[in-house]
């Protein structure tokens, strides 16, 4: 018998602060795992499988991702009626943005062409209890315009083989940073914000694993005084493995703003 697949894009984002990254896992809740439990409510006789376009570490929160839907034999009828059922069944911290139909040409993984980071921080006296699940705290005073100098940095084309784990023989560390800035923060706001807060924004087309929180790592570093301006322009260069980063800034400043596709 003839089976016949239907293809959807679907937009969704959420707050990664109690979930334990995109992946599904056995025994913890991740994204993957807490939408395919919802489709599974929402068309219990469904066969269908999904594949997400980034796989967000634990507590790593996205404004904007997105997921392929594979449908096998029946299509959805009513896209609107969908999203609005599912979007009803989904948890809290989850929400689905958008659907639309697309065809078996697209792949969400090739398609994607450029990811959007941001990672918000303060710095000094301990923060409110409720900015945990969005910012970082450095209970530190941290130089903060060395950082931004050193923040420019990143900007261009280079190696970024000293800000990445697990590395394999295939990956690629060359990587072009279309933005790397910091900036105080006048995005996010929230009447339990500290006073003033800041932005590391990362663009490009894509990221070695650990890559941003890494590269912030150094960032804090170059705020401490640990690191210099000159010890960042020598850590992208490909010869120079006496620079490796290891120090990664915690996960829940990180977010995934958005995410382009071609």
């Amino acid at each position: 018998m003839f089976r016949k697949r239907f293809y959807y894009f679907i937009k969704v984002q959420y707050l990664g602060y109690r979930l334990h990254g995109w992946q599904k896992q056995p025994d913890v809740k991740t994204v993957e795992g807490l939408i395919t439990k919802t489709l599974g409510w929402v068309m219990p006789e469904a066969k269908y499988k999904i594949l997400g376009t980034s796989r967000t570490d634990a507590m790593v929160s996205a404004e904007e991702s997105a997921f392929e839907l594979f449908l096998e034999n029946e299509p959805l009828e009513n896209l609107e009626e969908f999203l609005e059922l599912f979007n009803k069944n989904l948890p809290q911290d989850i929400r689905a943005l958008s659907i639309e139909e697309v065809d078996e040409k697209f792949n969400i993984i090739q398609n994607s062409k450029t990811k959007e980071y941001a990672y918000l921080f303060s710095i000094g006296d301990k923060f409110h209890p409720f900015c945990a699940p969005f910012m970082a705290n450095f209970q530190e005073d941290l130089d903060i315009e060395k950082m931004k100098e050193a923040a420019n940095l990143f900007q261009g084309r280079h190696n970024f083989k000293n800000y990445c784990v697990r590395v394999s023989e295939k990956s690629t560390f060359e990587r072009e940073m279309l933005r790397a800035e910091l900036v105080e923060n006048t995005l996010y706001k929230a009447n339990f914000f500290p006073e003033k807060s800041y932005i590391f924004h990362i663009h490009a087309a894509g990221f070695l694993r650990h890559q941003v929180r890494l590269m912030m790592g150094s960032l804090v570093l170059v705020g401490r005084g640990e690191l210099n301006l000159q010890d960042i322009a020598d850590s992208l260069k490909p010869d120079c493995p006496q620079l490796q980063m290891d120090y990664i800034a915690p996960a829940s400043g990180l977010i995934l703003r958005n995410i382009s596709f071609d």
